[in-house]
């Protein structure tokens, strides 16, 4: 546990810009390791982008391929905004005149909180770096602050919704139907259905609430990885 790169001490203060809920420890250690698996993710793939070109250090581009190459990785939406890196894939956003929707209009009058706090993440990145085997330029070390802060940011948000609403409530699931077959029955025994209804007090955030929150966020086998190792470093966290 000591291992994890972003510190318990840092999401509390994460959690702390957006709610003044309680947040329990293993609340604060879950949070902290989906946001270990997300920037593992992205950083694998850039990774094996650079790799195609025999490099060792990453580069903003790299960053680009990773999250081209894999949807369930676009998770710093809210960063994109103020990353030069991005600004050229963003592509134009019109009003209903046609007039041509500013990049300081899209990014709105105040800063996010996510946004604002990205060097605190610094130390972290630059420590999951080292551990998967790579360097990276300022740039993308910039970037990746970025991502990981407007990502907790945002699973911290949403971690203080589902204690404030009870559960999840923008939870669903789609279903493939065959024509002429009957629809399959509701999915009672998924895992990730259960996180839909909350239990415990409305003054703590716990492990539950930020596993519900990262339904939200993320998909596929990444946002299943997720929740695996945040629950098994929630029950470590209750065992110490």
């Amino acid at each position: 546990m000591t291992d994890l790169p972003f510190k318990p001490q840092l999401v509390k203060a994460v959690f702390r810009d957006v709610t003044s809920l309680h947040v329990s420890r293993p609340a604060a250690w879950a949070a902290a390791s989906v946001t270990q698996t997300v920037l593992t993710e992205i950083i694998d793939g850039a990774r094996s982008a650079a790799a195609e070109e025999a490099r060792k250090k990453l580069i903003p581009k790299d960053l680009i391929s990773a999250i081209e190459r894999n949807v369930e990785a676009e998770v710093g939406s809210a960063w994109y905004l103020h990353s030069p890196t991005f600004h050229g894939l963003m592509g134009e956003v019109r009003k209903a005149d046609g007039a041509l929707v500013s990049l300081r209009e899209r990014r709105g009058a105040r800063t996010p909180s996510g946004v604002a706090g990205a060097h605190r993440f610094e130390a972290g990145v630059r420590r999951l770096l080292g551990s998967r085997g790579v360097r990276a330029v300022p740039a993308m070390v910039r970037d990746l602050d970025g991502i990981a802060s407007v990502f907790l940011t945002a699973l911290a948000r949403d971690a203080a919704k589902v204690v404030r609403e009870g559960g999840v409530k923008r939870f669903g699931t789609v279903s493939l139907v065959v024509p002429g077959e009957p629809a399959p029955g509701p999915l009672l025994k998924n895992p990730l259905l259960a996180l839909s209804t909350r239990r415990g007090d409305g003054r703590t955030v716990g492990g539950d609430d930020v596993l519900a929150a990262v339904t939200m966020h993320l998909l596929g086998d990444l946002r299943q990885r997720a929740i695996t190792e945040a629950a098994e470093m929630t029950r470590n966290t209750s065992a110490n």
